[in-house]
């Protein structure tokens, strides 16, 4: 930034914080030998002296804001990584449509790799920074929040006026709005960089088993394939054999029913059939013998004498 005499006048001017809390006062600015401001030097609030990098601030005119280190550094790894990735995976396109060596592929790859790595321990460090500030945050709410109960319970038995009960509980409320809004907005960055970090384990998950995948996939498809072609055949002729079985038991049942099921006749069928199967005399046939009896024995009377007046 080149010279700018609008930047003089915020010196000795408060510095605000997004949220419109004082965190110091310009004491002076740093200017490289060229005439560019470097940095603001700035009184804290502690009074202690600190130089503070110029991205960081905001002017307008005398009004001079400093913004969240955490909103800023997150602001930049989540235009980064997901730049990088899309670099790689170009990258990686152009690889697969031979339109650079494999060497050349493997080296830049190895470069982006690097950058991502570096980026995610940049990420890890600035959510840890950002679950302090979240604890901070609460730990000032419940300060607040003791304050105004302490506030309202003096007022209420009448040891503080009214105007100076208007006066502190504006000053409280506007503090527990501040540190609420600063809450919501680092819990929203840091699902911000939770995410970007999901994105990158899925994205490394699916680059290294994106080939076994589909190979895997692919046997597996074809293995399923097969057995449900097995499964259908021998569904198939397991149906048919038990249907020629069937057929062939229906029939071998059938015929023996049918043969050994005597077959209801009417009495007068019965009495055609006895008829009909009573040999008829023939009269040129001779009739057959009738067997030989044996002869009757021959019974012998014999009369005592004397007795039969003989």
């Amino acid at each position: 930034m080149n010279y700018n005499s609008n930047l003089f006048l915020s010196i000795g001017k408060p510095i605000k914080d997004e949220y419109g809390r004082i965190v110091g006062r310009v004491a002076s600015f740093a200017l490289t030998p060229n005439g560019k401001f470097d940095g603001v030097y700035v009184e804290s609030n502690d009074g202690k002296f600190l130089k503070q990098s110029m991205e960081h601030l905001t002017f307008n005119g005398a009004e001079v804001t400093v913004t969240s280190s955490i909103k800023s550094r997150a602001s930049v790894l989540c235009d980064q990584i997901p730049l990088i990735w899309r670099k790689d995976q170009a990258l990686r396109d152009l690889a697969e449509k031979r339109k650079i060596s494999p060497d050349l592929y493997q080296e830049l790859h190895n470069n982006f790799e690097t950058v991502l790595s570096q980026l995610k321990k940049d990420v890890q460090a600035l959510s840890e920074e950002a679950d302090n500030v979240v604890e901070r945050c609460n730990e000032e709410i419940r300060t607040l929040g003791y304050a105004v109960v302490n506030l309202e319970l003096e007022h209420e038995i009448g040891q503080v006026d009214e105007e100076a009960y208007q006066s502190a509980f504006t000053l409280l409320q506007e503090n527990l709005k501040r540190a609420n809004t600063e809450k919501s907005d680092i819990v929203t960055i840091k699902s911000k960089l939770s995410n970007i970090m999901l994105g990158d384990s899925n994205k490394q998950i699916e680059e290294i088993s994106i080939e076994p995948i589909k190979e895997e996939t692919s046997t597996e498809t074809d293995n399923e394939t097969a057995n449900a072609v097995s499964e259908e055949t021998a569904n198939a002729v397991s149906e048919e054999t038990a249907n020629e079985v069937s057929e062939e038991t229906a029939n071998e049942v059938t015929e023996e029913a049918v043969e050994e099921t005597p077959t209801e006749e009417t009495p007068t069928e019965a009495a055609e059939e006895t008829l009909n199967e009573t040999p008829k005399e023939d009269p040129d046939e001779t009739p057959e013998e009738a067997p030989d009896l044996p002869e009757p024995p021959v019974v012998v009377y014999v009369k005592e004498v004397g007795k039969a007046g003989i």
